[in-house]
């Protein structure tokens, strides 16, 4: 997703002090022999995960920037290509409410603009953007996670510090119910396009970053709560097999998931979900089990959970800010062959659904945002692309995961198993 400014990351650099400090504490409070015992149990069970492919769909990738703000020039089919043939097998895309609904009816539309429009019991929604995306996608055998977001003027409180939030729970309900009529298992979109394999869309993810002032009023427990439980009643309502994804949390996220269950959220979402952002590989992995140990303080530990964002960012001498996770091109390329492998040796005890790299592509130029540089590749300034090291350590170490030596034309099936 669109990352915030400089406050929230700050606040992301401050966590790791604390990241540091709890693996410590958790440490020092175990005896030898327990330590002991839990290591050999964790080593056999890696082992064995390790032997086997990782569930499909568990490789991702977000989708943000270039592709989604035109006019890039980007050819995106074939970067959904691309990313087939890197192991990707999941995209995270923000589905824009504010763009897909700008008019609170279908009488605010003008007459002029008519046509971009489907009128939806009375919403006019535009389609065609999520249309793109989502049919994408299913050419290539990729799953996708919307991540709902951004509201309208005519229901957005305005936000100072970043992104509109909705000021009603209802009209966001709403539209989730729209999109799961058009990409859900009975969706209008399949049926419109008989030639595009489907593949239905059936984990919804309600906002992301909650927690943080530039996507929500702080405090924000009771507002975004009231927006989770109108959420979870409109998905299951239009398909009771879909999973309801908690917004992404960040920072210190397993201080914020207890605050999300003391504000009775327990029962409104099936996936916890985390951006992990840390300075090296080993405490992506101490962050989601800090979050796991959290889920089963509130006796929720077997709900699966997603890392939706992880990544480092090729930002060294590049930006005017400087943050730990900012490495160079090599470094970057390190930190993600390191991390994949661990994410899949550790995936059971985790209970790691799947895992989204942040981001496919950045538009990379010397001074621009630190999160430009977290692509797998690059756009310059020009708008031509190029690949970086990290694409090819990403690519290695995720087909070393599905047990794939190549991937051709659809993310579903290696073209040959690794032997």
């Amino acid at each position: 997703m669109r990352r915030p400014g400089a406050v929230a990351l700050i606040a992301i650099a401050l966590a790791l002090a604390f990241v540091t400090l709890g693996a410590a504490a958790s440490a020092g409070a175990r005896t030898g022999k327990t330590r002991a015992h839990a290591a050999a149990r964790s080593s056999n069970k890696n082992a064995q995960a390790a032997a086997l492919p990782v569930p499909s769909g568990f490789v991702g990738v977000d989708i943000d920037g270039p592709m989604l703000d035109p006019p890039s020039g980007l050819d995106l089919s074939n970067q959904f290509g691309d990313m087939v043939t890197s192991g990707v097998e999941s995209v995270r895309i923000a589905f824009n409410w504010a763009f897909a609904q700008p008019y609170q009816s279908w009488s605010d539309v003008p007459a002029s603009q008519r046509s971009q429009f489907t009128n939806v019991n009375g919403m006019p929604i535009d389609f065609s953007q999520t249309d793109q995306e989502v049919g994408l996608a299913a050419q290539r055998g990729l799953s996708v996670l919307p991540t709902v977001l951004y509201a309208p003027p005519w229901d957005g409180v305005s936000n100072p510090a970043g992104v509109e939030f909705p000021a009603r729970p209802g009209p966001y309900a709403a539209y989730l119910t729209a999109l799961i009529h058009r990409y859900g298992p009975h969706g209008s979109f399949w049926s419109a396009n008989p030639h595009i394999p489907r593949q239905p869309i059936r984990m919804w993810q309600v906002w992301n970053e909650e927690q943080l002032a530039y996507y929500w009023h702080q405090p924000f427990v009771k507002g975004y709560v009231a927006l989770l439980r109108a959420s979870h009643t409109a998905i299951k309502r239009a398909d009771p097999g879909a999973k309801v994804v908690l917004g992404s949390l960040t920072n210190t996220a397993w201080k914020t998931l207890g605050q999300i269950y003391k504000g009775g959220a327990r029962n409104l979402f099936d996936v916890v979900s985390v951006n992990a952002f840390t300075r090296t590989p080993a405490k992506v992995v101490l962050y989601l089990r800090l979050t796991r140990r959290a889920m089963g303080r509130f006796k929720d530990s077997k709900k699966p959970m997603i890392a939706t964002e992880l990544s480092w960012t090729s930002a060294k001498g590049s930006t005017k800010t400087v943050y730990t996770w900012d490495t160079t091109p090599a470094g970057q390329a390190r930190n993600i062959g390191a991390l994949l492998p661990m994410l899949g040796a550790d995936r059971t005890q985790l209970g790691l659904l799947g895992f989204y790299y942040y981001t496919w592509i950045g538009l990379e130029e010397h001074g621009a945002p630190d999160f430009s540089f977290a692509g797998l590749e690059g756009l310059s300034s020009s708008g031509s692309v190029f690949s970086k090291p990290a694409l090819g350590a990403f690519r290695h170490a995720a087909l070393a995961l599905e047990k794939c030596k190549v991937k051709g034309s659809t993310a579903t099936r290696c073209s040959k198993r690794a032997k």
